[in-house]
């Protein structure tokens, strides 16, 4: 997210309550808007169509349809966005702008492979078993591609910090989505399911355009070299298997509670668990204000530190390394720390209100028994999520995949433990799992800070790596020398 620093810092050092505001709400934007504008669009639709009216299997159908979408689009896109985001990042500043577009090519190829052999098979299995429409299931196809299109595009332009371009895109899309909904419903009478789910696939459709299109006027230039990115994956497959393994280490609880008594089958093609699944979503809001403030803080403090200590390294004296590198790991314990007590303080407002409000909007006591559980949970994974980034700073793979796989491996063995218990402690799979890749990342900050100086100068190599055969052992002879020495003088 770099880039954003000095405009949160403009806003924020007049230090008046509507600048506050506006920083606040500039550094929403940025990070959680196009969630939420997808959310939103989602129960607009709803309301204005008359989605409570549609029959009971109508409804959870297309319910379970969205779901998946997201779900399953995040898990696909999951393999390329860290590499991808790597190469481009190397590209930018190696000066390689014409690299750029065979790796966006290449990528939305490869996104778009993904996507076909998950969703294909399933969609067929939705047809011919489940009994779906041809239409109704190739629109869900297509809205799953949209997005799955819609997500990889993200990565370009948060890289070429166009966060706002992004958060319009999302916003002139739902917009376009929720007017096309309506012409559908109550112009060409379609149904209320059709209409909502063809609205959202031309609405995601409209943003990769948008996407597509930004990409193009950042990047004009295509050097057609593909073999370059796919050497990345081979290169970088820690980052392949880092980011994959939080993906699904965000999901793997669901999918555990999705095998248990409590399961909903939907057309005998979907299954869901709408207590827990509908418990995750109101923790995973509760905390997710921790986004926000880690990224808006790091960009305005951290950063600063950061690129202090690594201009150090280039030519400073030792104790003025020594003083940045203190100065910066002081920085990451203070942002840590920050981020806990804000993040604390605003979960637990949420926590109150959630449990004093939404029993009256008709939550269900099963939600609400399942709930306190899971946002303890999501409150330490976005802790965790913090010290990963901080892991990705200073290229540790070795930690990252040791926190993303022991966090994916003890939520799932956790939530499976979990189905045994009471509904209050449905959510300790995640609680545990969370707070083993929290402690992996912390043990390995703390091991980052006392090896900085061999991983920053014992890193390089004198000869370069490559293919071919060995060079002689010997480097130097005094008698080679001499000779070389005696045959200039006499050509001389």
């Amino acid at each position: 997210m770099a880039g954003i620093g000095v405009r949160l810092n403009r806003l924020f050092d007049k230090n008046s309550i509507t600048t506050s505001l506006v920083g606040m709400a500039y550094s929403t934007v940025v990070t959680v808007a196009p969630m939420i504008l997808v959310i939103a669009e989602v129960l607009l639709m709803g309301w204005a169509l008359g989605f409570g009216s549609v029959g009971y299997v109508e409804r959870e159908l297309f319910s379970c349809t969205v779901l998946y979408v997201f779900i399953f689009a995040l898990l696909a896109v999951s393999p390329f966005t860290a590499v991808l985001s790597k190469y481009m990042q190397d590209a930018i500043y190696e000066e390689r702008q014409r690299d750029i577009l065979p790796c966006y090519y290449l990528g939305l190829f490869l996104n778009a492979l993904v996507g076909c052999l998950m969703g294909v098979p399933f969609c067929l299995w939705e047809h011919f078993v489940g009994g779906v429409r041809v239409f109704y299931v190739f629109i869900g196809f297509c809205t799953f591609v949209t997005l799955l299109m819609s997500f990889y595009s993200m990565i370009y332009l948060s890289i070429c910090k166009s966060y706002e371009r992004i958060s319009l895109s999302f916003l002139i899309g739902m917009a376009a989505a929720f007017l096309l909904s309506l012409a559908l419903r109550y112009v060409w009478h379609w149904a209320v399911t059709d209409s909502m789910l063809f609205a959202l696939m031309a609405g995601f459709f409209l943003i990769a355009v948008l996407e597509f299109t930004a990409v193009k006027r950042f990047f004009v230039e295509n050097s057609s070299r593909y073999k370059p990115v796919i050497r990345y994956f081979g290169r970088y497959w820690k980052l392949v298997l880092t980011n994959m393994l939080y993906v699904l280490g965000l999901f793997v609880h669901n999918f555990v509670f999705w095998t248990t008594d409590m399961r909903i089958v939907v057309v005998r093609t979907f299954v869901c668990n709408q207590p827990y699944d509908m418990a995750t979503c109101i923790a995973m809001f509760t905390n997710i204000s921790a986004t926000v403030i880690f990224i808006s803080r790091v960009e305005m403090f951290f950063h600063q530190k950061y690129k202090a200590y690594s201009e150090s390294v280039i030519g400073a004296k030792l104790a003025d390394i020594e003083n940045a590198k203190r100065r910066m790991f002081r920085q990451i314990a203070s942002e840590l720390m920050t981020l806990v007590r804000i993040q604390f303080i605003i979960s637990v407002t949420i926590y109150l209100l959630c449990v004093v409000l939404l029993p009256q909007f008709g939550f269900t006591q099963l939600i609400m028994r399942i709930y306190p559980c899971l946002a303890a949970g999501y409150f330490i994974l976005f802790l965790m999520f913090a010290a990963l980034l901080f892991l990705y700073y200073f290229n540790d793979m070795l930690g990252a995949i040791l926190t993303t796989l022991l966090f994916c491996l003890v939520t799932f063995l956790g939530s499976l433990a979990a189905t045994h218990l009471s509904e209050i402690w449905y959510g300790l799979g995640l609680l545990l799992g969370a707070f083993t890749g929290w402690t992996v990342a912390y043990m390995r900050l703390r091991w980052v800070e006392r090896n900085m100086d061999r991983h920053i100068f014992c890193n390089g190599t004198l000869v370069k790596q490559g293919n071919g055969p060995q060079p002689p052992a010997m480097v130097y002879s005094k008698v080679e020398e001499l000779k070389q020495q005696e045959a200039a003088e006499g050509a001389q």
